[in-house]
């Protein structure tokens, strides 16, 4: 059995409920949440509101179809994408990576094939990041303000703040963003990662009391964006 990645957030999408139903229970037995849509257009409403960390998608659905679905998400961002679909045909699969779907699982799997798949997928994407600049544990910087994920360590100037683990991640994930916004599921599935369903009622307190201790400190400021998220003043 491959080991189990990080819980994630996955939208998955089929027009046939009980293919969602097996995809739901397949991963929910390893910890991460579904989100579902059974047709195009929900698929990329489900996408732009939710902010999933991978899509399942299928290829034949109503609406948009899976290849045009994929081109939307692609051009909003990096994303994974694993389409699973019943098409096996070289040309479905040429054209649905060509598009930008990350890999391409045909029906029917068993589940430790689709867990490999999403393992080796998220790999990929988190190599990615750090290859980019998004991750890895070299400082990261706002303004006055250093994260130093090698140390766990959140500085202004040469002063270290007093923050709890929690405190720490959040800040974390904001200076990662470079000053874009943050929406509030992100940042608790950051803030609570080992929590399967985190209360989006526990980010307000929590970022109130970093952002008073940023500001003491004299450093940048977090803005919260209404009905949306959080972003540093990078």
């Amino acid at each position: 059995m491959m080991p189990m990645t990080r819980p994630l957030r996955i939208l998955v999408v089929d027009d046939d409920p009980a293919m969602v139903g097996a995809i739901t229970a397949l991963v929910g037995t390893e910890g991460h949440q579904v989100i579902t849509a059974y047709d195009g257009l929900t698929a990329v409403k489900r996408f732009r509101d939710d902010a999933p960390d991978l899509v399942l998608l299928d290829l034949a659905m109503p609406g948009p179809d899976g290849f045009n679905v994929t081109g939307q998400i692609r051009a909003a961002g990096n994303v994974p994408i694993l389409v699973v679909s019943g098409e096996s045909g070289e040309g479905a699969k040429v054209k649905a990576l060509e598009i930008g779907a990350d890999d391409y699982l045909t029906k029917p799997f068993g589940k430790a094939e689709l867990l490999a798949r999403i393992s080796a997928i998220m790999r990929r994407a988190d190599a990615a990041s750090v290859g980019s600049g998004g991750g890895g544990a070299g400082p990261l910087e706002a303004g006055a303000l250093t994260i130093d994920p090698g140390r766990h360590e959140a500085r202004i100037g040469s002063a270290v703040l007093s923050l709890t683990a929690t405190e720490y991640r959040l800040l974390e994930a904001l200076v990662r963003a470079g000053g874009d916004v943050v929406p509030h599921h992100r940042l608790v599935r950051a803030g609570w990662p080992a929590e399967a369903d985190p209360d989006l009622l526990w980010l307000k307190p929590h970022i109130a009391r970093l952002r008073a201790k940023v500001h003491r400190a004299g450093g940048p400021a977090i803005v919260a964006v209404r009905s949306v998220g959080y972003r540093i003043e990078a």
